[in-house]
This record gives C-alpha cells, sequence and structure tokens, in this order.
C-alpha cells in the first residue's frame, strides 16, 4: 500500500511538472506553483511528522521555500527589497533551527 501511494505521488507531480511546463501561463507562475506545492507538502509534514526532528527539518524546509519564493519575486518584479526580506528570513530560520536543535538535545541555551 505504501509503495502505491509513493507511486501515486511521484506519477502526480510528474503530471503537474509535465502540465506547467508545457502551459501557456506566465513564467512567474511557472516557477511559483512548484514552491507553493512543496510549501503545502512541506506543512502537511509539520502538522503530521512523527517525530520533532521531522518537523524540525521541515521547517527548515519552509523556510529555503520562502526564500526561493522571495528571490523569484524580486527577479520578476524588479523590487529588490524582496531580497532584504529573503536575507532576514534566511538568518531568523538559522537562529530557530539552532535553538530548536538545543532544546531537542535537552541542554539550556546558556549550554
Amino acid at each position: 500500500m505504501k509503495k502505491l501511494k509513493w507511486l501515486l505521488g511521484v506519477i502526480g507531480i510528474a503530471a503537474g511538472i509535465i502540465i506547467i511546463v508545457r502551459s501557456d501561463m506566465p513564467l512567474f507562475n511557472k516557477y511559483l506553483i512548484p514552491l507553493l506545492f512543496a510549501g503545502f507538502l512541506v506543512l502537511y509534514r509539520i502538522i503530521r511528522g512523527p517525530t520533532a526532528a521531522d518537523r524540525s527539518v521541515a521547517s527548515d524546509i519552509l523556510g529555503i521555500l520562502i526564500i526561493g519564493i522571495c528571490a523569484i519575486s524580486a527577479v520578476f518584479t524588479g523590487k529588490f527589497w524582496y531580497m532584504d526580506i529573503a536575507i532576514a528570513w534566511a538568518l531568523q530560520s538559522f537562529i530557530g533551527v539552532l535553538a530548536l536543535a538545543k532544546y531537542l538535545e535537552g541542554k539550556n541555551f546558556d549550554d
């Protein structure tokens, strides 16, 4: 059953990529839609993650996706303050992951 779910997921993602690449939608949407889809998958892993480590990795990936969305927005709109948001988000995500890793090890922030 698990292999069937994986197979259906891979087929669905491949079909989605083919539809997006071959469509006549604007280039911005071609880049944004897969990132948003990946964001929903990551949110699912954050909610249903079996362990705290899985949730931590998923939250880090979500931060990377947000940085990607900011970068794509900066390139296509010409407003490069989106890159400032991306840099701030990257720094905040890095500090958050370090804090969560220390918490999961059972250490205090002073250690």
